[in-house]
């Protein structure tokens, strides 16, 4: 994250906060409390009305004001809606990164929209959830950002079990279960697989380039074709 960005988040996390202390910045925002701390006194150089209290925390003087963020309420449900179905379904990292979320919408809306946000009747249970799939879904995210080959330990829909190298392109949701979108090079095509089906997952260490017609693009336009084949057929 840049340091300007920093910057801009800390006033956006202590916008609607009566006390914030330096611990929760640094672990909102990973880094050291030192960092927190020489963030707080450029703010401070910069005119933003910070106030601190020794040993309690940080807070923005009440004259301090950005333009609030106008969402519709209809956004506002929307929004709450995806953040906590990501807070049920998503991998560790994403679940924690959704609280922020709601937490920075709710910091910088006009109280009677604040209001909205803490009423939305919109849920998502995450009764019978895997967790071990939530954490191999920020294993694939840190392998398609990086581009690394993995290694799986797969059981197909038959109980069939199989090794395979694949390179990760994206990973869908499909109102309950998480799939890889990836190419095989077992297969030397395109396939899909089942996060909750995976039995054990190694990265090599092995990185890889994206090529003509082994891409998520690729994938897509097969995916699109397809589609339109079947929908001629029948």
């Amino acid at each position: 994250m840049r340091r300007a960005d920093r910057l801009f988040e800390i006033v956006q996390y202590l916008r609607g906060r009566r006390l914030t202390t330096a611990r929760q910045l640094s672990e909102w925002l990973e880094v050291s409390e030192r960092s927190i701390y020489r963030d707080m006194a450029d703010l401070l150089a910069s005119g933003v009305p910070i106030e601190a209290e020794a040993g309690v925390g940080y807070r923005l003087s009440s004259s301090y004001d950005l333009p609030p963020l106008m969402f519709s309420y209809d956004e506002i449900e929307s929004l709450v809606a995806g953040a906590r179905m990501v807070q049920a379904w998503g991998s560790p990292q994403l679940k924690k990164a959704a609280g922020l979320v709601l937490a920075k919408i709710a910091g910088a809306l006009p109280k009677d929209k604040r209001i909205v946000l803490e009423r939305t009747p919109l849920f998502a249970p995450d009764f019978f959830i895997d967790k071990a799939v939530g954490e191999r879904l920020d294993v694939m995210r840190g392998a398609i950002q990086k581009r690394e080959v993995v290694q799986l330990d797969y059981t197909d829909m038959k109980g069939k079990n199989s090794l395979r190298t694949v390179r990760p392109l994206a990973c869908a949701f499909w109102g309950g279960t998480w799939s890889l979108e990836s190419w095989c090079e077992l297969r030397n095509d395109f396939r899909n697989f089942r996060l909750d089906r995976i039995q054990a997952l190694v990265l090599p260490g092995r990185r890889f380039v994206d090529e003509p017609g082994k891409t998520y693009a690729d994938f897509l336009r097969q995916m699109q074709r397809e589609t339109g084949n079947n929908a001629s057929r029948s």
